[in-house]
């Protein structure tokens, strides 16, 4: 156990350390104004807790490496946690992951901050039970925020892959969530930067949770969002950078407002009809930017009035299997979209700059590709064309040629 005064920094340095108890967590910032844990440079590190912990009162640790201050992991070593007993990394105030190569297997949650979670650079491997990287203070307004801005961070986890109470922001890096219940939630989720690949049992992206005042919302499918439902504070924000989704529930989800402003968006979403690659319950705002969701045809939601950047939606006469290479084309033959299913699909809707409202394209499938899923190049050698859809037309079945 490790107690610093209240005002004083606590610098701990890790240089080829192995620790492990029997009984509980072998590390405890008891306190401290603030703790920094320094991965000394070439060194590997281990950190192992008891699988049954002798202490389990409401204010006991609970992890392997545990801080009751604020934390920061610093320095370019490694280090090992397992976290048998319930989390691997906590801390009960702010956390900030700096630097290093760190890997993490926990029972429960993998790393966890309550006011702040910041990743700034390192490699992060999680593998846990429950969230993989959470921030959860739920309780105090303004808290339970998380930032990813640099770094590597890959996550395999039971439940949320990366999740906010609050504010969830990715301004830079790489984030991977390659098993999830849902890969990234939190009330107002921001994509500014970085490539995000999400995969999740339930829904990719979710704006959900936290404390909101809903309105109720009486618009309906296409073109704007699902009837009925209500509209509260809640937003995903793409402006730039790349996200990838894949999911078996609704693909990009806001219980309130989205809006995509740049960026790249690529959602292969649900086959399920009772689920959509995108499903907003306010506005979904499209203004720069490329989307392409493809999903099942039952729950279609497509770009709002308030959207100043057009699309096309394609809905498929018949489900077209996995594999398929789906092309948009514009009248002089110029293809203006490429795209590779990864699963059953029964939808696709696409927006980016070239695509100009009350135009018409040609849809098509087949032809060469350069990419084995999601958006790339392409040429129609070999295509079949299965119709025309027009820019900025968007009905719930509309489809190419009526089909």
């Amino acid at each position: 156990m490790i107690a610093a005064g209240e005002e004083d920094v606590d610098r701990v340095i890790l240089d080829g350390v192995t620790l492990a108890s029997s009984t509980g967590s072998p590390f405890v910032i008891h306190s401290a104004n603030e703790a920094i844990l320094f991965l000394d440079d070439g060194s590997t590190n281990s950190i192992k807790d008891a699988a049954t912990y002798a202490d389990q009162g409401a204010d006991a640790p609970n992890a392997a490496l545990y801080s009751m201050a604020d934390l920061t992991l610093a320095g370019t070593g490694s280090l090992n946690v397992n976290g048998q007993y319930n989390d691997g990394i906590v801390s009960k105030d702010g956390l900030v992951l700096a630097a290093g190569n760190v890997t993490v297997k926990a029972a429960d949650d993998g790393i966890r901050g309550k006011d702040y979670a910041v990743l700034l650079d390192g490699t992060y491997q999680i593998t846990a039970g429950g969230d993989g990287f959470n921030s959860d203070n739920d309780t105090d307004e303004g808290r339970g925020r998380l930032l990813v801005n640099g770094g590597k961070f890959t996550v395999s986890a039971g439940d949320d892959g990366v999740k906010a109470q609050n504010q969830l922001a990715i301004a830079n890096g790489a984030v991977t969530v390659t098993e999830s219940s849902e890969g990234l939630e939190a009330q107002h989720i921001a994509v500014s930067g970085g490539t995000v690949s999400v995969t999740a049992t339930d829904d990719g992206v979710n704006a959900s949770g936290g404390a909101s005042t809903a309105a109720q919302s009486g618009g309906g499918m296409g073109g704007g969002p699902g009837g009925g439902e209500s509209v509260g504070d809640y937003s995903v924000d793409v402006s730039g950078g790349s996200l990838t989704i894949n999911s078996e529930g609704d693909g990009l989800d806001s219980n309130g407002n989205a809006s995509i402003s740049g960026g790249t968006v690529v959602v292969n979403g649900p086959e399920s009809n009772g689920n959509g690659a995108l499903d907003v319950n306010g506005e979904l705002s499209v203004s720069g930017g490329t989307v392409a969701a493809a999903g099942s045809a039952g729950m279609v939601v497509t770009p709002g009035t308030s959207s100043t950047q057009s699309g096309v939606q394609v809905t498929f006469a018949s489900t077209v299997p996995a594999g398929t290479t789906v092309q948009l084309a514009d009248a002089d033959g110029k293809l203006v979209a490429t795209f590779v299913t990864i699963k059953a699909t029964g939808s696709l809707v696409f927006s980016a700059a070239g695509i100009e409202a009350g135009k018409q394209y040609t849809v098509y499938t087949g032809g060469t590709v350069k990419v084995q899923s999601g958006l790339g190049e392409g040429s129609l050698d070999g295509a079949t064309e299965l119709g025309t859809v027009t820019a900025g037309e968007y009905t719930q079945g509309h489809g190419p040629g009526g089909r």
